[in-house]
């Protein structure tokens, strides 16, 4: 099944592709692929280095007749988002990606397929190990942790480049330019509660909530679909308030950077309040499959007799953290003004965990203009300040302001338009791109990023097009070929 994609065109991608799917590489755990991106440069006999925080830097030299040309660097992460369906047996640390054809498509099964970034980390290999390609000297940075911490791109340090010209190779739309990203920010919030004993005469529940199809924090914030910790907690504050539900533990989410697709909760009610609990809960089902019907046809709510746990959550409290959770902003907080259709500011309620006296929530902040997401900090401080909870801001890493007189972006949108006989968009994105960090580092680079079109990163239902690598690859190349004199 995985190997079929080696017969896909332009084999010199899916090759190297099909290389990064054998290799586990969840974001924090690249040491495998690091060791094999070394062993890669060094066996083509090109300069390879490690630096200290764990990048790899391949440097290649201009072929001959090219050497005038200015210096690029290509650019892709080697973690990708482990995020897997429900019923799929799948451990992200050991086990290979299972690819398939689907029609125009390639994706995973039941996986992420970890195109974001494979598919550009795969097209800068194809470079480095061609011999038929004209090009001035090319450096590849593969960086590490870009989806948890970016902690590659902020470990990177002067010196190791010699390059002009950073080309990003993890945008998601094939024919669009990216010039600008946003920046972001981890909230942290901890709220410690009292728990006591559970009520007499109670019963207890485990409630499910899945089949949302999440997604990427930041490219698919826009599409409205369904938050199930925003879920969860609007049911359980309604069935708190009418039944008497208390909460013992919740857990909902994996991911700061991944839309939560689910949530789990062992609750309690009233033995006396059962049939009104579950008839609740199909009432409240069909209100939420309603609202979201558009983008959200899989969701899923349940409720299955459990344990009973020894410890349930204050009521007071409880009401406390369910509300300051329900105040919590979400999704889109503002579209921008500059470029139409682009999100500036949004938040992804991404993780609560509650157990044992204490809750946590983590979410990630985003927003291209910095005085928007220091007053969504400051919103979130108020609600959670008021909930008599602790919050923290940390990760903070810049956006990349657009430079819409880039000199490699006025040669590329030329490049497009002779070979495929039309321009290409020019757009900033609302995800976070390593380019504001690298080129803090690198301030004389002239920074642009492009890539073929995926759908649905940081979920299940990630999927690349076939078609569009092949016209991704043929840009590349001639775009290499054309890269402007010193």
């Amino acid at each position: 099944m995985s190997k079929e994609i080696l017969n896909l065109e332009p084999k010199a991608i899916w090759k190297h592709f099909y290389s990064l799917t054998q290799i586990p590489r969840p974001s924090g755990h690249e040491a495998a692929c690091i060791a094999f991106m070394k062993k890669f440069g060094e066996d083509l006999g090109l300069e390879t280095v490690v630096d200290p925080v764990g990048n790899v830097i391949i440097r290649k030299p201009a072929t001959p007749g090219m050497e005038s040309r200015k210096g690029v660097v290509l650019q892709g992460h080697l973690d990708m988002v482990p995020q897997k369906n429900s019923d799929k047996n799948h451990d992200f640390e050991k086990d290979p990606i299972e690819t398939i054809i689907d029609g125009e498509w390639v994706r995973a099964n039941g996986t992420t397929l970890g195109a974001d970034n494979g598919m550009g980390v795969a097209a800068a290999m194809a470079i480095l190990e061609a011999k038929d390609l004209q090009h001035g000297m090319v450096e590849a940075l593969f960086t590490i942790d870009e989806e948890t911490g970016m902690t590659g791109a902020f470990g990177l340090q002067a010196g190791y480049l010699k390059g002009d010209i950073l080309m990003n190779l993890d945008s998601e739309d094939e024919g669009e330019l990216y010039i600008g990203c946003a920046g972001g920010t981890n909230g942290n919030i901890t709220y410690t509660y009292a728990e006591t004993d559970v009520p007499a005469n109670s019963t207890a529940y485990k409630l499910n909530i899945t089949g949302l199809k999440g997604g990427h924090s930041g490219v698919d914030i826009h599409l409205g679909r369904g938050n199930a910790n925003k879920i969860m907690n609007r049911f359980l504050k309604e069935a708190s308030n009418e039944l008497g539900l208390r909460i013992a533990t919740l857990n909902g989410g994996s991911l700061r950077n991944a839309i939560p697709r689910e949530s789990f909760a062992i609750v309690t009610i009233p033995s006396a309040n059962q049939a009104a609990f579950t008839a609740k809960l199909k009432e409240f089902e069909t209100i939420i499959k309603k609202e979201l019907s558009a983008v959200e046809p899989d969701l899923k709510m349940e409720v299955v007799s459990t344990n009973m746990p020894s410890k349930v959550m204050d009521s007071k409290n409880q009401k406390t953290f369910i509300d300051a959770v329900y105040a919590c902003p979400n999704g889109v907080v503002r579209m921008s003004n500059a470029m139409e259709g682009l999100v500036e500011t949004s938040n992804n309620l991404a993780i609560i965990e509650v157990k044992e006296g204490t809750a946590t929530a983590l979410c990630l902040l985003r927003s291209s203009v910095d005085s928007a997401k220091a007053d969504l900090e400051s919103q979130m401080e108020s609600v959670f300040h008021l909930a008599g909870a602790e919050i923290t801001f940390d990760g903070q890493y810049p956006g990349w302001k657009p430079n819409p007189d880039s000199p490699i972006l006025k040669k590329m949108l030329d490049i497009y338009n002779n070979q495929f006989g039309n321009i290409p968009k020019i757009y900033a994105i609302h995800a976070g791109l390593e380019c504001g960090l690298l080129g803090g580092v690198y301030p004389n680079w002239d920074m642009i990023s492009f890539g073929p079109t995926i759908r649905f990163p940081h979920s299940p239902d990630e999927k690349v097009n076939i078609a569009s690598v092949t016209k991704f690859w043929d840009f590349l190349v001639e775009t290499l070929k054309n890269v402007p004199i010193k």
